[in-house]
């Protein structure tokens, strides 16, 4: 028997913005009493064998695309899949409510980039970071006139890139000048990411753009 009570965020705000609700794999556990609860909706699952399960949602609260790997246990995990087009579907969804912005690099390209969000990866050839180092929806800057701020993307009508040099123009139209601050004493790169138009809902990562920060000279955010 299948317990329904469960609705992901990103579901129910499609539902109360009145866009359409597009179908997804439905991910449910089955719980010491035998019930089928359902553990994630709005998912698109990317891998699926006897060890563990991959899938992919949207995070509300991080206003982009994650991945969750779930080991399989004593409890088990049941998936009813979507067809290729409701999981197209879903990525269009999602699109909407990550932050979107127009990308231009330092060659003069421009791309327009959903769900964006900054990460930072070893710089080539260093291995693996020793510590978690999360990704952000944020510019965190060392301030030219002293102190730090921490930038939320809601808050940035556009940043400016001049080597490690950072300008922030805010909706207000205050400024703000810095270096992006690196989470980690270990050498590290910082990158821009997101989905584009051509991201495909079947591929095991959560982006199809990914560019060096310093690679890039302007990005403008979507109100």
């Amino acid at each position: 028997m299948r317990s329904r009570f469960c609705i992901s965020g990103v579901v129910l705000l499609a539902v109360l913005l009145g866009a359409p609700v597009a179908n997804s794999d439905t991910i449910y556990q089955v719980n010491p009493q035998g019930r089928e609860v359902i553990l994630q909706r709005g998912a698109i699952v990317v891998r699926e064998d006897s060890s563990i399960l991959v899938y992919k949602h949207f995070d509300l609260q991080q206003r982009r695309v994650e991945k969750v790997q779930l080991s399989r246990g004593s409890l088990p995990y049941i998936v009813v899949r979507s067809t290729p087009q409701d999981r197209q579907r879903i990525v269009g969804q999602w699109k909407l409510f990550g932050y979107t912005a127009t990308v231009t690099d330092t060659s003069g390209k421009t791309t327009r980039v959903f769900d964006s969000y900054i990460d930072f990866f070893p710089s080539a050839g260093e291995g693996s970071f020793l510590e978690a180092v999360p990704a952000v929806t944020s510019f965190n800057l060392l301030l030219q006139g002293g102190g730090a701020d921490s930038v939320q993307f809601s808050q940035i009508a556009e940043a400016q890139i001049h080597g490690a040099v950072v300008k922030l123009r805010f909706r207000d139209g205050r400024v703000e000048i810095g270096k992006f601050i690196i989470p980690t004493s270990q050498p590290a790169e910082i990158r821009f990411l997101g989905i584009t138009d051509a991201y495909d809902p079947a591929s095991a990562d959560v982006f199809d753009f990914s560019q060096l920060l310093s690679h890039l000279k302007d990005i403008r955010f979507v109100p």
